[in-house]
């Protein structure tokens, strides 16, 4: 059997979707559990919707991931040139070899002429295919005599190369998501395979580029699958082996109808693309789960799990360990779901998984300015306290501010809740009694449980007061370690506040 070689080949005409990303590790997956090679080609043949800056975008995008490619263009190999616009001359032999077959035809119809067919078909309630039957009727190679034709090609007369699809032929298909499926080609069209400007479209050139790379199995999306029968053929026509077939399932809206789009992700607030990206043109930012604070092995976990199912109902692997377990008959056939909160619970539970230092090196790159100053044992500490409750790295400093900015206000009902006549002399008294040499947790929980009984007093009378006088409100981690991490002055600084400016 040959070496397994898969391919990802997105066309730069903007942003890596969510949908293709998934494609793309696919691809990965399936080539690291058969031992074989993972291939990055960007199929930027549409040069009317290429989009300035998005070919770097998908590899930089695929990079953060971890989903590297084994060949692209950026990182090379043997089966190169990587991009489709470099691959002309290879395109232009084999379109002269079709060309000398009965599989393939020059069509010389213009725009105009198609559009006024188009019109005459609707005024009868028709719907118009270049097909069959209507391509004998039309300015071709098939129904022009010779000389016509080459009339047409001595005045430079523009051309299009469309694939001849043959008559009364049942094609039996197979997928290895969806099974085996037939095709009757006269529900097909005549598909261009070259256009008037000499490029090829991604019918002829992604088979063309598939079979020169020694491509084996073709991973894509179920958009593609209609062309299926096109593609089979056209191997057939330049007598080459076809490779095998997997269409992958849409991933879906939220609410589970229809295809997840990127108005979506700007309607619900969640992003769509790994990164962000800037429209060239309007200057739009379109978010990405980078710069959302999403860690990229949480974003693979997520991904993977969008449309496949590993063995005994994991959730958490690693991309070694999905590389492993991955089966293409295991890929769902129906759409996928997209779900906001189970991607944040994978972030959350890949947070749980970083040790403090870890957390620490990526929260200072986030707040280097308002972390500055502050000793790096404290800041490991407040890691520790804040890790747990935090879905995101920016959730330890935003949920753990106070430990940064004394409170300036205290929230209206911890207020109520926690404040009465006698609390400002009971948090004064207590400030009073706090002891500089002995500001350390345990010790300080002590300190407040023997100050509590000394005065007769419930627990809640002293701990709420004195942890709205830390932090503003009534959350956070436990009292003592609050302390302890503020240290003896501004703690006291905090408490006597609170005492003097709450009424």
């Amino acid at each position: 059997m040959s070496k397994v070689r898969v391919r990802f080949a997105p066309s730069p005409t903007g942003p890596l979707h969510l949908g293709g990303a998934r494609t793309a590790l696919y691809d990965y997956l399936f080539a690291k559990k058969n031992d074989g090679d993972f291939v990055l080609r960007i199929e930027d043949t549409d040069t009317a919707r290429y989009v300035e800056g998005a070919e770097e975008y998908i590899m930089d995008a695929l990079e953060w991931a971890g989903i590297t490619p084994d060949e692209s263009p950026r990182h090379g190999g043997n089966f190169g040139p990587y991009r489709q616009s470099e691959r002309r001359h290879i395109y232009d032999r084999y379109t002269e070899e079709i060309l000398k077959t009965d599989h393939a035809y020059l069509a010389f119809d213009t725009t105009e002429e198609l559009d006024e067919v188009r019109r005459q078909y609707e005024e009868k309630g028709e719907v118009f295919s270049y097909n069959y039957i209507s391509r004998n009727k039309l300015k071709n190679s098939l129904s022009l005599s010779a000389g016509e034709v080459q009339k047409y090609l001595d005045e430079n007369i523009p051309y299009v190369v469309r694939f001849r699809m043959p008559v009364d032929r049942i094609l039996n298909l197979e997928d290895t998501i969806r099974g085996k499926f037939s095709v009757n080609t006269n529900t097909l069209d005549d598909k261009v395979l070259v256009k008037n400007d000499g490029m090829p479209t991604y019918h002829l050139a992604n088979i063309i580029d598939d079979h020169e790379m020694e491509i084996t199995h073709v991973i894509r999306g179920e958009e593609w699958l209609p062309s299926l029968g096109l593609h089979v053929l056209l191997y057939e026509a330049m007598g080459w082996k076809s490779p095998e077939f997997a269409h992958l399932p849409l991933i879906l809206k939220p609410e589970g109808k229809g295809k997840l789009s990127k108005r979506d992700g700007a309607k619900f607030g969640f992003p769509v693309f790994p990164m962000n990206f800037t429209d060239p043109e309007t200057k739009e930012v379109y978010p990405g789960y980078k710069e959302h604070g999403y860690l990229p092995e949480a974003f693979v976990n997520f991904l993977a799990l969008l449309g496949w199912s590993p063995a005994h109902d994991r959730e958490i692997l690693s991309l070694e360990e999905m590389a492993e377990e991955f089966d293409l008959h295991k890929v769902h056939k129906a759409g996928a779901r997209f779900s906001k909160e189970k991607a944040d619970w994978f972030n959350h539970q890949y947070l749980q998984k970083k040790n403090d230092d870890e957390v620490l090196e990526m929260l200072n790159e986030m707040e280097p300015v308002r972390m500055s100053g502050i000793a790096e044992d404290k800041l490991l500490k407040i890691v520790s306290l804040m890790k747990e409750r935090a879905t995101f790295v920016k959730d330890v400093y935003d949920n753990g501010k106070f430990f940064f900015e004394a409170p300036e206000s205290f929230d209206e009902k911890a207020l109520k809740k926690a404040w009465n006549e006698d609390t400002a002399e009971i948090l004064k008294e207590f400030a009073e009694k706090l002891d500089a040499s002995a500001f350390e947790s345990l010790l300080l929980k002590q300190a407040i449980h023997d100050f509590a009984d000394g005065k007769s007093l419930g627990m809640g009378k002293v701990m709420m007061p004195l942890r709205l006088a830390l932090v503003g409100e009534l959350k956070g981690p436990d009292v003592p370690d609050i302390l302890e991490i503020l240290g003896y002055e501004e703690s006291k600084s905090r408490i006597l506040n609170a005492v003097n400016n709450i009424r």
